[in-house]
């Protein structure tokens, strides 16, 4: 079975909804969130120091903090609908999700939690999908889901539902861009009710009524990554969520593999692309088995706390020197490491800073931009 050795918590109802307070204020992403928690110790005095931290990035004033009213109404609304908010480790929380680094801190589940803690493989693709690709998608799925996997994927039109109708039978887990109560595409929703009527189940880190925008999918799709060992692409043209998917998962150290198509189809580009660059080439379903069954076995490892960007106080020279390498096209973390010529955790704690402020945005890949 792919779980790691329990070290189950349970969160109190005050602890959640402070975690939920800090999580939906502004500025404050999971990375941030843990940095945050790490350091102060608890989300409530976290939350007492967030304009302080925001003021020192420069914001002209505090963004917006979740109040415990509208957090309890959430904890509330969410209940009404089935939806549990768990942190990593609770029983129930994705447990190879649980080691990211931007985990989400309370993930929003719905549905048959056993299903959330089998080991999963994601099958992602087109949209617009080919009728050749829609079907070895479903007979993929269907093969997979046989061997004892849960297919995951992102309930989009195309593949993606054709992944999940083909492994309804052995569960399948939706992940969503938007809040539960606001699924996309809407004529899904029959789809994710013979989902959980069979045994399936939905994660989500968005708030209820949250509509999904363009930016929310790139979000997703390292939750649909970072729940599988492995993401199987069947078509992705060039420049696709899918291949984002692909890219996301290489980060996490999931395995990538890669359905072949002819060079003629647009809609296959991007998964020739994935073969070149080294992703599994994939034409049945015992490619994968082949490659993910040495890695089941395996403990999973438990993040690994950073070293405490808020225990260091960057002084003034050091902090305009960092910002003046910032702008709007993302750069490395590491490069601005280097090219400041400071330590890791002088750059750390100024970009804590300039989150909090609002001012800077964090892409994959341990990439920042100024916004």
């Amino acid at each position: 079975m792919d779980t790691r050795t329990p070290t189950a918590i349970h969160l109190t109802d005050a602890e959640r909804i402070d975690r939920l307070r800090l999580i939906r204020s502004d500025n404050v992403g999971p990375r941030t969130f843990y940095s945050l928690i790490n350091h102060f110790g608890s989300a409530r005095v976290a939350l007492q120091r967030l304009p302080e931290l925001a003021r020192r990035g420069g914001a002209d004033r505090p963004g917006r903090i979740c109040s415990e009213e509208d957090a309890l109404a959430e904890i509330r609304a969410s209940q009404k609908i089935g939806v549990s908010l768990l942190a990593p480790d609770e029983a129930g929380y994705p447990p190879r999700l649980a080691t990211l680094e931007d985990a989400p801190p309370l993930l929003g589940v719905r549905g048959a939690l056993d299903a959330l803690i089998r080991p999963m493989l994601a099958v992602v693709g087109s949209r617009n999908a080919s009728g050749a690709g829609l079907k070895f998608a479903g007979t993929l799925a269907r093969d997979l889901s046989e061997a004892g996997f849960v297919i995951v994927s992102g309930l989009a039109r195309g593949i993606d539902q054709a992944a999940h109708r083909a492994s309804l039978k052995g569960g399948t887990v939706a992940v969503l861009a938007g809040g539960h109560d606001r699924i996309y595409p809407p004529e899904h929703e029959d789809l994710l009710a013979s989902i959980f009527d069979s045994g399936g189940a939905a994660i989500s880190e968005m708030p209820l009524g949250h509509v999904p925008k363009a930016r929310d999918f790139p979000r997703r799709n390292r939750l649909i990554s970072g729940t599988a060992l492995g993401v199987v692409v069947v078509e992705a043209a060039h420049r696709s969520g899918s291949l984002i998917t692909a890219r996301i998962a290489a980060e996490q150290g999931r395995e990538v593999f890669a359905v072949p198509g002819s060079p003629l189809d647009p809609r296959a580009a991007g998964t020739n692309d994935l073969i070149k660059q080294g992703a599994t080439l994939t034409t049945e379903a015992a490619d994968v088995i082949s490659a993910v069954e040495p890695i089941m076995g395996r403990p999973l490892a438990s993040r690994e706390p950073e070293i405490d960007p808020l225990d260091v106080e960057p002084d003034a020279g050091d902090r305009a020197r960092i910002i003046a390498l910032l702008g709007p096209t993302p750069v490395l973390i590491d490069d601005l490491i280097r090219m400041a010529g400071v330590s890791p955790a002088v750059v750390r704690a100024v970009l804590l800073e300039l989150e909090l402020a609002g001012r800077l945005e964090r892409h994959g890949g341990g990439l920042v931009s100024m916004i």
